[in-house]
């Protein structure tokens, strides 16, 4: 595809700044020594290099570990699981809270490896570290009210009396991706190992490195060493052998890989929480501040290089504002400075992967072929890095696009123009997916309304994604978007087993006091049809 392919874009964007990468093996390298220690391993393994996606350059290696390292790692954490769940919540509220100091302590340790070896801008990066800090604050704050057992209705209360308890399942296992390798690393992590559990991690196989760091950082807390393992390698090799050694599974990925993750899990009758794909809608109605609104959408859509699965692929402009947004929109986007810095002053970083290069530019290729107009973007940038991709916003975007329905997960946008509301709520709930979504109107109410009719795990309204993804409230996704949720009280006891304990202090319940069991079926019926008219029973 040739440069006259698309419209032009603003020479702003053909300017972009290219950073002093040199040296970043030397950057890098002492934050990396000594981070094995947190993978166990059965024997010598082979090792796996890992690249920078900045300049494609190796900067260091991790084990690739196997199945008999995963359990050797089970073994391990298992039997460290049993004393932890017995040790006071005191203590273990008190290594969280001491770990969300040392994360903000070792903020630019940690933005350097999510930087260097995710290739995000830092700006970015960021976003991690107070993702991090903000759970182990919340959960080790909120672990005790969650754990706390309560006493639970019964049909009969004088007869019986009943409490819930919550027990740790064991072993959590989590799979982690590449596209935010800090924070998907340990938010499951920290209310599965206040609830009392052990963890098993795999990271993604190209970017170990912050993992394995997050982890030393929780050991310097004073997490008892054999109780969360990291296990470097493919997911191919250790998956599903990580999996069997689970009684619960967290798994961040695509919708493809999540559906074969969910069949083991049942296989094996483990429950899992599964955040997947997404092909998130962004409405904006004529009344928003236009302003605000795109500052939302080049937030939403460009974040992290549109890696993220929470963002924006489809942006619906109502028609009254649609040229003055779309103007707007294109010239914030076209002004965007790419580059491989690791200050702030780089607003995009770069893709991941060949892998993830070549879809991009394949959906953004078939789409104009196809008879879609570029207004900004569009373009590779192999003189900035190997993996570059301008931010990129198309219209005229129809079905047989590969990007209509596909999710692209890179720095590309499709806009498109509706009249009605009704319309806008259609298309957006069009989708497969249901992860996040996002509306922008000045009238909080109507928003609200409009939102709640809207198929997707998480809405925001006049906000991108920070306002959903918080660690006080349920986040995950409808659809094939993925099943369970992290977050909030859900995201802590979906790592616990529910128990009920009941008492009968007087007599068995049924029938009572020996009493003749046709007597007791004629007595019955009065009785729960008086227990209907009794609010404080029913």
């Amino acid at each position: 595809m040739t440069a006259q392919t698309l419209t032009p874009t603003l020479t702003a964007l053909a300017a972009a700044r290219v950073g002093d990468v040199t040296g970043l093996r030397a950057r890098i390298a002492p934050l990396i020594a000594g981070l094995d220690e947190t993978v166990p391993l059965a024997g010598p393994r082979d090792r796996r290099l890992i690249r920078a996606p900045f300049t494609g350059e190796a900067i260091g290696s991790v084990p690739v570990c196997t199945a008999e390292d995963v359990a050797l790692a089970a073994e391990r954490a298992r039997h460290a699981q049993h004393a932890w769940a017995e040790t006071p919540l005191a203590h273990r509220r008190a290594i969280f809270l001491r770990y969300h100091d040392l994360i903000l302590d070792h903020q630019e340790q940690l933005l350097d490896l999510v930087q260097i070896e995710g290739g995000k801008a830092r700006r970015h990066a960021v976003e991690e570290i107070y993702d991090v800090a903000i759970n182990a604050l919340y959960y080790a704050y909120h672990a005790a009210g969650f754990l706390r057992p309560r006493r639970r209705q019964t049909p009969l209360p004088i007869l019986t009396q009943a409490w819930e308890y919550r027990h740790p399942v064991g072993l959590v296992g989590i799979i982690a991706p590449w596209n935010y390798p800090l924070t998907m690393a340990v938010s499951d992590a920290i209310p599965a190992l206040l609830a009392g559990n052990a963890v098993l991690l795999k990271p993604a196989e190209i970017t170990p490195f912050a993992a394995l760091y997050a982890v030393q950082l929780l050991r310097e807390a004073g997490l008892p060493d054999d109780l969360f393992h990291v296990l470097t390698g493919r997911g191919r090799d250790i998956g599903a052998s990580l999996i069997t050694a689970s009684d619960f599974l967290c798994f961040t990925g695509s919708t493809e890989t999540g559906r074969g993750v969910a069949c083991q899990a049942g296989e094996n009758l483990i429950k899992c929480s599964l955040e997947l794909g997404g092909k998130n809608p962004m409405i904006v109605l004529d009344d928003a501040d236009l302003d605000r609104a795109v500052h939302g959408a080049i937030q939403g859509c460009f974040a992290s290089s549109g890696q993220l699965c929470i963002s924006f692929e489809r942006l619906y402009v109502q028609s009254s504002i649609f040229d003055r947004f779309l103007a707007a929109f294109a010239r914030r986007t076209a002004a965007l400075r790419l580059g491989t810095v690791l200050d702030y002053s780089i607003d995009i970083g770069s893709l991941i992967s060949q892998d993830q290069l070549d879809k991009t530019r394949e959906h953004v290729e078939d789409a104009v072929a196809k008879g879609a107009t570029g207004l900004a973007g569009g373009q590779a940038r192999p003189e900035i890095g190997p993996y570059f991709f301008e931010p990129t916003i198309l219209t005229d975007v129809t079905p047989e696009m590969k990007l209509y329905h596909e999710e692209t997960f890179g720095p590309v946008v499709a806009i498109y123009r509706f009249d009605d509301v009704e319309d806008a709520i259609r298309q957006a709930n069009d989708s497969e997916y249901g992860l996040n979504a996002s509306i922008w109107t000045r009238d909080l109410r109507r928003g609200r309304e409009i939102a709640r009719r809207i198929r997707c795990g998480t809405v925001n309204v006049n906000e991108a994604y920070a306002a959903t993804w918080g660690a006080h409230a349920p986040m995950g996704g409808m659809k094939n978007s993925g099943i369970g949720r992290r977050h909030g009280e859900e995201g802590f006891t979906k790592c616990t087993e529910a128990q009920t304990i009941a008492i009968a202090p007087f007599a068995p319940l049924f029938p009572p006091f020996g009493m003749d069991i046709g007597v007791t079926a004629k007595l019955f019926p009065a009785l729960l049809r008086a227990v209907k008219h009794v609010p404080g029973l029913r």
